[in-house]
């Protein structure tokens, strides 16, 4: 083998080395944020968590924030994506007659999915979400990534309810995401309410009630006087 050959192979292998080593720290990161918020980590906690100095994350990421806009970029654009293709096979196939639960399920469902499918990181991803989206951090970084679902989802419901009043309709999506956030968070608090009849992590249990339950919130807020 040339030394051009082998120079080559090395190259390549330090290239995988270091994907890896960014991973583990966004897995890292990923972890410890979704349990403290931005402000309860430092850099020194990923670090440890890794196995690696400090200077190596900075190698990486100028600070923490970067960082934390780092993990949150990760996931976003699957997400957004697979639900943005979801919505737009829903809005293809019903035309102008959508219906409201039916685009609660494409929106929804298809989120859901992903957290079941995608085990215990896309669950970390979840409860990371859901801690940061109540900060002005997090509620900026919703706004970059996830504004064009939302949007898609509002011009859909509009088309379901005609005469609604825009403001209930965005008043309806407030108290949809404010579900999913809560569920997302998976406190345990539900398990000990219900005596372990529900839990928290039970993500196929609400897919199968939330866009049925939020449905007829809309419905409801569309007919009062």
């Amino acid at each position: 083998m040339s030394e051009r050959s082998t120079a080559k192979r090395t190259s390549r292998t330090k290239a995988e080395q270091r994907a890896e080593t960014l991973e583990q720290i966004l897995d890292a990161a990923e972890y410890l944020f979704s349990r403290s918020g931005l402000h309860g980590v430092t850099l020194r906690d990923v670090a440890l968590r890794v196995g690696v100095h400090t200077t190596l994350l900075h190698y990486y990421f100028a600070d923490k924030r970067e960082l934390f806009d780092a993990v949150f970029a990760r996931r976003a654009a699957t997400t957004s994506g697979r639900r943005i293709a979801a919505l737009e096979r829903y809005e293809a196939e019903t035309g102008d007659h959508p219906t409201v639960e039916g685009a609660l399920h494409a929106f929804l469902d298809t989120d859901l999915d992903l957290y079941i499918q995608g085990g215990e990181p896309w669950m970390n991803w979840a409860a990371f979400c859901a801690r940061v989206s109540n900060t002005p951090e997090g509620a900026a970084l919703m706004d970059e990534h996830f504004d064009p679902v939302v949007l898609k989802l509002v011009s859909i419901l509009k088309r379901a309810l005609p005469g609604t009043p825009e403001a209930d309709i965005f008043w309806g999506y407030h108290f949809v995401t404010g579900s999913l956030m809560n569920t997302l968070a998976r406190t345990g608090r539900i398990d000990r309410l219900s005596g372990g009849l529900c839990a928290s992590a039970d993500f196929e249990a609400v897919k199968q009630r939330m866009a049925r339950f939020m449905a007829a919130g809309f419905l409801a807020l569309s007919a009062q006087p």
